[in-house]
């Protein structure tokens, strides 16, 4: 029970200095209280030290006289009667030790140190007489109790300064709260989602900043259209003339000469063709508005019907349930994993398909060299590619690991590239939708 204790404490510890380090709403928070804190202290101490300036320069004169006027007055040697009078009359306590005996009005109260009962260094010396008989007369405070206001005092004033810290919190987090919309929106914007601006809730500095990340945004957001268009638009011009170019090049005479020249330019036209199809495809599953077919498909019967290369090693968990999915977009997804395998695994290629927590999880690892280890975080971006000349021979022009995040994401999980000692693992992870 200890240990969970303990943990439980040190969790907590680090989640205090989490948010005292990232939050700026709690450094202001903590410099408000560490200001507050100095401030009193500074102003106590100050008033401390100008009331210890003037007892000792002007009350204490006057007090030393009263105290002599009234231990004349009670006489020598010194009447009960008057002691009596004179404690009815004042908050006053009077002890007196002498040849006549011992006599106190306060029994156990005025006896009590004064420097425990919180009056001055200088009241023991002050209120105390020894008259002309030989007689002590101790002068002090009666029936009042200087520790219950005090305390009053401490709590109302901790009280205060806790109530001033959340009117601060609560002011600082109001002040503080277009930063959290400025923070959401650029996770919206960096997402790719555009449709919602950050709201303009302040005229200050930060309100001023919302509306220039929101401009910002808008003119990202316009170019990115642009691009799109402009793409999907030569793409669309270009299925025409290369189709017409395709029929024509079948039409040729198959001669032995022509044939030379006809194969290869149909291997070219097929390139010019998938990569028009890809284009098409990738701007088709990037649009938040992605349409996808899910119907349920048996995942691990696709996966076995593709892997059919030499070299390919199935791992297959048994009792795969039906899984709802867009059968033409995975079909795509494991086409290109497995020709980006077979391209740069050497022949020998490893498929797993397996439960993982909750949904399915499929890898594919080829056993080639890899990649440097820059280029991880580009190798699904669109046209990237690890070789820089971009020969023929060393694989297509970049969009196929790309189009493989888009229908990973479509799916609503992610696609994640890592190296596997030798070679490359491509692991997509599908939830249940």
């Amino acid at each position: 029970m200890a240990l969970f204790k303990n943990k439980g404490k040190a969790r907590w510890h680090r989640r205090v200095r989490h948010a005292i380090r990232h939050s700026l709403r709690w450094r202001l928070v903590m410099l408000f209280m560490v200001l507050a804190l100095t401030m009193s202290v500074v102003f106590v101490v100050g008033m401390q030290k100008a009331f210890t300036v003037g007892w000792r320069d002007a009350a204490l004169p006057l007090v030393s006289d009263y105290v002599d006027y009234l231990v004349a007055d009670l006489g020598s040697p010194p009447s009960i009667e008057r002691a009596q009078a004179l404690v009815q009359r004042l908050p006053l306590s009077v002890r007196m030790d002498g040849p006549q005996g011992h006599w106190e009005s306060h029994p156990g109260k005025s006896a009590r140190p004064w420097r425990q009962r919180g009056e001055l260094r200088d009241a023991p010396h002050l209120l105390s007489r020894t008259t002309a008989d030989g007689t002590r007369v101790v002068l002090g405070l009666g029936d009042i109790d200087w520790e219950e206001p005090r305390s009053r005092i401490v709590w109302t004033t901790l009280g205060g300064l806790l109530l001033l810290t959340g009117v601060a919190f609560a002011v600082v987090r109001r002040l503080l709260r277009p930063l959290e919309d400025i923070r959401r929106g650029t996770q919206r914007f960096g997402a790719g989602d555009f449709s919602q601006p950050i709201p303009q809730q302040s005229r200050d500095e930060l309100g001023d900043l919302a509306l220039h990340i929101n401009t910002m945004a808008h003119d990202i957001h316009a170019m990115l259209e642009a691009k799109r268009g402009l793409l999907l638009a030569i793409s669309h011009e270009l299925r025409s003339p290369l189709t017409r170019a395709r029929l024509n090049t079948e039409l040729l005479p198959e001669t032995a000469d022509l044939q030379l020249l006809r194969d290869p330019l149909l291997r070219d036209l097929q390139l010019m063709r998938d990569l028009i199809s890809d284009l098409l495809e990738s701007e088709r599953l990037a649009s938040p508005h992605a349409a996808l077919h899910l119907e349920p498909t048996d995942l691990a019967a696709l996966v076995a019907e593709m892997a059919t290369a030499p070299g390919t090693q199935l791992h297959i968990a048994p009792n795969l349930p039906a899984w709802p999915l867009d059968r033409v977009r995975i079909r795509l997804l494991l086409r290109n994993l497995l020709d980006n395998a077979r391209q740069h695994g050497q022949g020998a290629i490893d498929v797993y398909l397996a439960r993982v927590d909750g949904g399915l999880q499929l890898r594919v690892r080829d056993h080639g060299p890899g990649v440097a280890d820059g280029q991880w975080a580009q190798l699904a971006e669109p046209f990237y590619r690890a070789d820089a000349a971009r020969q023929r021979g060393t694989g297509g022009v970049g969009l196929g690991l790309y189009l493989c995040r888009l229908v990973a994401q479509a799916h609503g999980g992610r696609l994640t590239l890592r190296p596997a000692q030798p070679g490359l693992e491509a692991v997509v992870d599908l939830p249940v939708r």
